[in-house]
């Protein structure tokens, strides 16, 4: 302890102040538990737990485990453990996930005083049925690995891109949650692709339907709307924009479940920074589409759409405009 007087005389009153402040702290929580009961406050208090946002990364962490075996497991695998390895894996993932699905389903059945469909049971036969299909998903993701390897020139293997490209991250999440959208579970696909757009800048809906050979180059603010429906082989870079026209206010109870969002047709490639909006959009197959683009319309198969060239302005250091090839940098 301080010997110097002056020193515990300013320490004395630094634990006073503080404790001062901490006993403002009781009126300050009942301020916050009182707007809690306003209507327009959200909260979710209820003795029933709501899905885990922490649990479903970590099962998006589990189900690459079994999407890539032996590429992110948390131990070696080789012939021997394989069958030991992966079993954990299953079981690990079955046992978290359905507990996620039961809490979503019990979720939308209290909040909006649905009917019981028995989410208990739901959550153990839908965990099932995903993991089911994970051979099936495999295979759709290989050809999105393979058609990355083929078409990008900087990719040493398939090593590289499985486990460093942001766009097969974002794809083998939007596959799984996919399907869990398919078969009609709550929330929790959203927060599935959510979570992959934070981490990736890539933000894919569930809802929208991409069919195999699917590659997303770079990745960086891509968006691809709920009903986007994109065909096979198709490459789309970074900024691209697959959405909706403008809309109203209303437009969440208004346009619900209706085709918002363009259709790209097999073999289409959309340059960066490309736009394309509406419903009734179709992008005809084997059609290009250069960067910054902004496209309302339908375009034609075999179609090439580019913006027309800008115009370059050159100025040298002494504000002088130098004729065409004399500036040299």
């Amino acid at each position: 302890m301080s010997t110097d007087p002056v020193k515990r005389t300013t320490c004395k009153l630094e634990v006073e102040a503080v404790s001062n402040y901490r006993t403002r702290l009781p009126e300050v929580v009942e301020a916050i538990i009182e707007s809690c009961a306003e209507h327009e406050c959200p909260t979710h208090i209820d003795y029933d737990p709501i899905p885990s946002r922490q649990v479903v990364v970590e099962i998006i962490d589990r189900l690459r485990e079994l999407l890539f075996p032996g590429y992110f497991s948390r131990e070696k695998i080789d012939p021997v453990t394989l069958r030991y390895s992966l079993g954990q894996a299953t079981t690990g993932t079955f046992d978290l996930l359905s507990e996620q699905i039961c809490r979503s389903i019990r979720h939308d059945c209290l909040r909006y005083d649905q009917p019981c469909t028995d989410c208990e049971n739901r959550g153990h036969t839908l965990a099932l049925r995903l993991l089911e299909d994970i051979p099936a998903i495999r295979r759709v993701l290989a050809t999105d690995v393979r058609a990355t390897f083929e078409g990008d020139p900087a990719a040493r293997s398939h090593d590289e891109i499985i486990f460093s490209y942001p766009g097969v991250y974002a794809m083998a999440v939007y596959r799984v949650a996919h399907r869990l959208w398919e078969l009609d579970v709550p929330l929790l696909p959203r927060i599935m692709t959510e979570h992959a757009h934070s981490v990736t800048g890539i933000d894919i809906h569930p809802g929208a339907q991409i069919d195999e050979s699917f590659v997303i180059d770079h990745g960086t603010g891509v968006v691809v709307g709920e009903t986007t429906r994109i065909g096979r082989n198709v490459r789309i870079y970074q900024g691209v924009t697959l959405g909706a026209l403008s809309l109203p206010k209303d437009a969440g109870h208004q346009y619900r479940g209706k085709k918002r969002h363009p259709t790209i047709e097999d073999d289409v490639i959309i340059y960066s920074g490309a736009t394309i909006l509406g419903g009734d959009t179709v992008i005809g197959a084997r059609s290009v589409i250069g960067g910054n683009v902004w496209i309302t319309e339908s375009v034609p198969p075999d179609t090439r759409v580019v913006m027309e060239a800008p115009r370059l302005i050159y100025k040298a250091r002494n504000g002088e405009t130098p004729g065409k090839g004399e500036f040299k940098p």
